[in-house]
């Protein structure tokens, strides 16, 4: 079943969004990201996508005692991503209960530890593609690659990973709608899982994302949406289940 994905961002133990990913444009919305993470929850929500900001521009974790405060607090399946470029943070994010682990950088330039981890940790390992213009970026978005997001899936997909997380950077956290046309060529690229973030205003923008008639899109993450209440989650998520 295609599903809203609530998001949350940390940046020094708060949750927080960023414009275009970029610190300068930072809004800090809680101090209690586990409460934040009980009151998705609560709305009905069934997984919960979370980023270490300052790991992903660390290189290296930087919030685990809000991660664990989170996995603490809810039942949800999290997916953690931010900063888990070697095999020792992976397994320490997986020590942690997180249900995902999600490789971006790391997975560009270590493809040998993509091989290694989807064989071991199987669909526990996520691959995020972070996109602009078509090209793949890295080191937290401030640097953009040579290579092309369509051929980075199709190779991480022959590694064995199951599911990739596609962000085009200009829509993420600028609310203005998902974009359509590369998530659709992506997800016809491959046979993986599909989860679409970026853009994302509210529940018609979610019925897009749905209505591109790829099976393999499971879901779209949403952030600044339900943090300024453009979107209402509980109210989308029984939208989306045809039951409103």
């Amino acid at each position: 079943m295609f599903l809203p994905i609530p998001a949350i961002d940390l940046m020094s133990g708060q949750v927080v969004r960023l414009a275009r990913g970029r610190a300068a444009e930072k809004t800090v919305y809680s101090d209690d990201p586990a409460a934040v993470a009980r009151g998705f929850e609560a709305a009905g929500a069934r997984r919960l996508h979370v980023v270490d900001l300052d790991g992903a521009f660390r290189g290296e974790p930087a919030n685990f005692a809000a991660i664990r405060d989170i996995r603490t607090a809810t039942s949800m399946e999290i997916e953690l991503g931010g900063g888990l470029r070697t095999r020792e943070a992976v397994e320490r994010a997986f020590d942690l209960g997180v249900n995902h682990a999600i490789l971006g950088t790391g997975a560009l330039r270590n493809r040998a530890l993509v091989r290694e981890l989807a064989a071991q940790f199987g669909p526990r390992l996520i691959v995020g593609i972070d996109a602009h213009g078509g090209k793949v970026a890295i080191e937290g978005w401030v640097e953009t690659s040579d290579l092309d997001a369509l051929d980075f899936a199709k190779e991480i997909e022959g590694f064995g990973v199951g599911t990739v997380i596609f962000t085009d950077i200009a829509t993420d956290g600028m609310m203005t709608g998902p974009s359509l046309p590369g998530l659709a060529r992506l997800a016809a690229s491959v046979s993986m899982n599909v989860i679409a973030s970026g853009g994302i205003r509210n529940v018609e923008d979610l019925e897009a994302v749905r209505d591109l008639g790829r099976p393999n899109i499971i879901g779209a993450i949403t952030g600044r949406a339900l943090y300024e209440k453009t979107l209402d989650l509980g109210a989308a998520i029984a939208r989306l289940a045809g039951k409103a």
